[in-house]
């Protein structure tokens, strides 16, 4: 069957975790572990539909209203599942609706701790590479504030 990528899919670490829009078809979920994608973080309040249709890659539920920040426990559990992957030499990626707010926020915290960098730092990071990304006032201060607690 053919693979196809899903929607505003990119890499913000090549091989270790990538961020997209919620994956609609079986076709993204082969994309993805055709990636090497194995764990897949759901920011949604729904399960994303097919994620049946591909037992390769395992599915982690962080439900973060739309538009909403996530919490200091959201946050650490989204890098917690990425470092476990990782550790295992899997790849992670993360998805909201359209993958830009709630997405978009994780992936700065993600840059935040692995890269060592600001929050403001961060947040221009993943929109050079996502445009859009980070939507409200709110989000970019859950990224600065994470900054902020783990300096």
């Amino acid at each position: 069957m053919a693979s196809a990528a899903p929607p505003n899919f990119s890499w913000v670490a090549p091989g270790k975790l990538a961020g997209l829009a919620m994956p609609r078809l079986p076709a993204h979920y082969r994309y993805m572990y055709e990636a090497g994608i194995r764990h897949l973080i759901s920011l949604t309040e729904r399960n994303p539909p097919y994620h049946d249709t591909c037992p390769g890659i395992q599915i982690h539920r962080i439900r973060i209203a739309d538009f909403s920040p996530p919490s200091p426990e959201q946050i650490q559990r989204f890098l917690q599942v990425v470092e476990d992957a990782n550790a295992k030499g899997e790849a992670a990626a993360v998805h909201c609706m359209l993958g830009f707010g709630r997405t978009g926020t994780m992936l700065a915290c993600y840059l935040v701790k692995s890269q060592k960098i600001s929050g403001v730092d961060a947040i221009h990071k993943i929109r050079e590479i996502r445009p859009g990304s980070i939507e409200t006032s709110e989000q970019e201060k859950a990224v600065i504030q994470f900054h902020q607690r783990i300096k």
